[in-house]
Order: C-alpha cells, then sequence, then structure tokens
C-alpha cells in the first residue's frame, strides 16, 4: 500500500493564492513517487486517531490558529512517537500561541520585504532537498525574516544572501531551510513558496520532494 502524507492547507489569517498550486505540486510529486496526497483544510483531520495513517504531515503555507486543543495533542503525539513533519513558507506564520509548535518548525515568522529576487545559498548538499540544487540559486519570493535565528537548533541547510534583494534583517546569518529532530521525528522546513509559480519550477519541486522524502524515511 502506497505511503500516505496528510498535507493541511488551513488559514485562519492571510491566505496565499499560491496554495492551489502547491496541492497540485505536491499531488504530482506523489503520482511520480509513489505516495498518496491527502489534502484538507478540516481540523477534524488531526483528532481521534485519524494521524496514524499518515507517512508524514505536511504543513502547506498555513496561517494563523488552525488546529483544535486536541488537535495540537496529538500532533505532539505524532512527532514524539517518531514521525515526521514539514513546513512549507507560511507554515511559519502559525500557531503562535502553542510554544510547543515554535520548536517543532524551527522558528517563527517575523515580517518579509517586498516580493523579490534573490540569491540562495545552498549550505549542505548532503541532504535530499538540496542535493539537486545549484550552489547560488536565484529565485523569487518574500525572503522570511524569523524572530530569532533557528540555527543553535537545526541543521541549516540554504540561508538566503541579503546582499542580493533589499529589505532583509537577518545580515549576518539568514536562514531560509533547514531540519532537525528534536523531540522525536524528523522535521523539514523551507520559507520557500510564496508564489504560484514556484510550484512549477522543477528546481523547487525536488527541494520539496527532497525535503519530504527526508522526513517520510
Amino acid at each position: 500500500m502506497a505511503p500516505q502524507v496528510l498535507l493541511y492547507t488551513r488559514t485562519t489569517a492571510y491566505r496565499h493564492t499560491s496554495i492551489p498550486d502547491g496541492i497540485k505540486a505536491f499531488t504530482e510529486l506523489g503520482e511520480d513517487h509513489g505516495f498518496v496526497v491527502e489534502a484538507t483544510e478540516a481540523p477534524e483531520a488531526f483528532e481521534g486517531r485519524n494521524l496514524a495513517r499518515y507517512a508524514a504531515v505536511v504543513f502547506l503555507s498555513t496561517s494563523g490558529d488552525v488546529l483544535t486543543d486536541e488537535g495540537r495533542d496529538n500532533l505532539a503525539s505524532y512527532h514524539q512517537g517518531g514521525r515526521g513533519f514539514m513546513g512549507v513558507h507560511a507554515a511559519a506564520c502559525t500557531e503562535y500561541d502553542w510554544p510547543y509548535y515554535g520548536t517543532l518548525l524551527g522558528a517563527r515568522f517575523a515580517r518579509h520585504p517586498a516580493l523579490q529576487p534573490g540569491i540562495v545559498s545552498v549550505e549542505d548538499t548532503n541532504h535530499p532537498s538540496t542535493g539537486e540544487l545549484p550552489r547560488r540559486w536565484a529565485f523569487t519570493d518574500e525572503w522570511y525574516d524569523f524572530r530569532a535565528n533557528p540555527r543553535p537548533h537545526v541543521r541549516v541547510l540554504a540561508t538566503v544572501d541579503e546582499s542580493s534583494y533589499e529589505g532583509g534583517r537577518m545580515p549576518d546569518d539568514h536562514p531560509v531551510a533547514w531540519c532537525h529532530a528534536n523531540g522525536g521525528g524528523r522535521v523539514f522546513y523551507t520559507a520557500l513558496g510564496h508564489t504560484g509559480e514556484s510550484f512549477r519550477d522543477p528546481l523547487f519541486r525536488s527541494h520539496l520532494w527532497g525535503g519530504l522524502k527526508s522526513v517520510m524515511e
């Protein structure tokens, strides 16, 4: 039986218009790589024993408070039980009032400048999400700043070169993709993915698939 992935896209704050493009990208990645994507915005997906069915949970540009108290408890238990979690873009703008989620993801969104091109510097090529990327990768995004640098607690995979765009506020070290295994299962997060076009980019799809593969293994 093919592995199942829960793709969660609920928003209670800003909603990205790229979400349908992201769902399509993950669905097509599943068709290419042999897993089944179940996309939902229903908090009930996290209640009862439902999470046990999934090889990984992905938060795709979620925002605001998106889980019930029971859903929070179940996601924490799922992760602590060794299961995988992946966050994409606005997943960092989610569940601000739940301390565990900040630790799970690795950092929380603070602000971003205008959408613009920049250069991603791939720091660690020994990870499935970065192995096919160029060391200097031209990309267009919002370049999220975070409330605190996650580096002390995670394995940083890629940073953005703040000299390549305007308005960044993490000039000395600006991670945009990382992984870790704090507290249980494997976690991967990428801050990229604001635009619908990004989800049609073969390199970005490779980045997503590698990240998901790393938390499903």
